[in-house]
């Protein structure tokens, strides 16, 4: 059954994990202000304790389960950054968590997870064939699932990122987020329309894989090919049901990023900002810098950055195309 989360769930959620996880600042992007005439913000999730968002939803549906349901020990399937937050919080309640990522994950997301205590199944090379592994362990040892991005705890707890927003730049005029599974995108857009509805929000995914854009055509949730992108952590084809509603109701404009220009965002946000970001959380200055949707002159616009867990060697491998 679908459940549709509002902004007192996501109110819920952040007492819950209050304390648990970081409430990172707002901060002034001004380097980045003569691209567009603006008045730049970085909401920048990249310095969370595990580097990414990911670990707000994950600690709030963790919290939320039973004491049988954590018992039992908790699977997740991830590009990366989920399963570092689903990690964190099940060493911190003392859980066992086993995590399926794709054999091509980045070397720094798999160690991480791995560091903090996690079992790690390396499976595949997009969600569909991960989540077929993991349903296949989960039947054999019965873990309790903590989805990546189709779940309701999970969207209340990504959505306290938006709350944040709201408390701490009220006057913001458009909040761009990049949009992988939804489930992110989702509770931001909850927490920000329910609070100030005339706040501007826009949905970045990569070029080769838009599957909410192509949902909002057909009227209803649809899968899509997987397709390259430089954004591993948005390779996501399926529409989650419980995320689609939201976003089909609060989501102003969903628009695309291609490589190219995500590679100019991450060097942007590297060099002028001083910002260590992973390619996902570029997409929204991406987009900006395609013209995908207009920036509007004066306007307080506010990308969020929504993780830094990149290898070095591939941020090395950018900075060196950048110097040729």
């Amino acid at each position: 059954m679908t459940r549709i989360i509002g902004l007192q769930d996501i109110k819920t959620a952040a007492g819950r994990i209050a304390g648990r996880v970081r409430r990172t600042p707002i901060l002034r992007g001004d380097k980045l202000d003569a691209l567009w005439g603006a008045e730049v913000y970085f909401k920048p999730e990249n310095l969370q304790l595990t580097g990414s968002f990911k670990i707000r939803g994950a600690t709030n549906k963790i919290l939320s389960l039973t004491d049988e349901e954590r018992a039992k020990g908790i699977i997740a399937s991830s590009s990366g950054n989920h399963a570092q937050g689903v990690a964190y919080a099940a060493k911190m309640l003392g859980i066992k968590a086993t995590l399926v990522l794709p054999e091509n994950a980045p070397k720094s997301k798999i160690e991480g997870t791995k560091a903090l205590g996690a079992e790690v199944v390396l499976y595949g090379f997009d969600s569909i064939q991960r989540y077929k592994k993991l349903y296949e362990i989960k039947a054999e040892k019965g873990y309790t699932l903590v989805h990546s991005y189709n779940d309701p705890e999970l969207i209340a707890g990504q959505g306290t990122s938006g709350l944040e927003i709201m408390e701490d730049l009220p006057d913001v005029d458009t909040v761009v987020v990049p949009l992988g599974g939804g489930g992110l995108l989702a509770g931001v857009a909850a927490a920000i329309k329910e609070a100030r509805p005339s706040v501007r929000v826009v949905a970045v995914e990569p070029a080769g894989i838009q599957r909410y854009a192509e949902s909002r055509k057909a009227g209803k949730p649809v899968e899509v090919p997987m397709g390259a992108t430089l954004a591993d952590g948005l390779m996501i084809t399926m529409t989650g049901e419980h995320n689609y509603p939201l976003i089909d109701k609060y989501v102003d404009e969903i628009v695309p990023a291609s490589d190219e220009f995500i590679y100019k965002a991450l060097m942007e946000i590297v060099f002028k900002s001083k910002l260590l970001v992973e390619p996902s959380a570029t997409v929204g200055v991406a987009a900006a810098l395609e013209g995908s949707f207009k920036v509007r002159p004066g306007e307080k616009i506010c990308f969020f950055l929504s993780g830094g867990n990149i290898d070095p060697d591939k941020l090395a491998s950018f900075i060196a195309h950048e110097t040729v």
